[in-house]
């Protein structure tokens, strides 16, 4: 009878893992571009950074970015905070530049600004590059006409 009841209370710890180990790994992964972009902009709005991180190219500028990023919300107004966490998320415009990177033009419902993502496909997992968010006028991807510099 011990034998059957360590048995069964084995059995159960070792699905209990199993489960939790699934979930987490479901939610850091995206199943496509837009699911990446989707992901990181609401654990953003969220502030939710670690779980945003989660769906990020981990490259040093776009550490840097998402610190900056994370200091800022965290010294906001919790009005603000609260307007961004009940915000909706706008997808205007997917680009494929090729099978592996997609521009993602996105706003939110709370502030209706439209930004700019880069979701790259690396080892086939989808991840944002949120340097792009920042940098994006100096991409080749964006046609942008050159406009005549006043000081000089």
């Amino acid at each position: 009878m011990r034998i059957l009841i360590l048995a069964t209370a084995c059995l159960s710890l070792y699905l209990i893992s199993s489960c939790k180990g699934k979930d987490k790994q479901s939610t850091t992964q995206s199943e496509n571009n837009i699911d990446a972009a989707r992901n990181f902009i609401r654990a953003a709005l969220d502030g939710k950074f670690d779980e945003a991180r989660n769906f990020m190219l981990g490259d040093s500028l776009n550490i840097n970015y998402m610190d900056l990023a994370e200091r800022s919300f965290g010294r906001a107004e919790q009005a603000l905070k609260d307007g961004y966490r009940a915000s909706t998320i706008h997808i205007h415009e997917v680009k494929p530049v090729n099978d592996s990177t997609t521009v993602v033009i996105y706003s939110n419902s709370f502030k209706n600004d439209h930004d700019t993502l880069k979701v790259l496909r690396i080892n086939n997992q989808w991840l944002v590059d949120f340097k792009y968010l920042y940098q994006h006028d100096s991409d080749t991807t964006i046609n942008k006409p050159v406009s005549k510099d006043s000081l000089q």
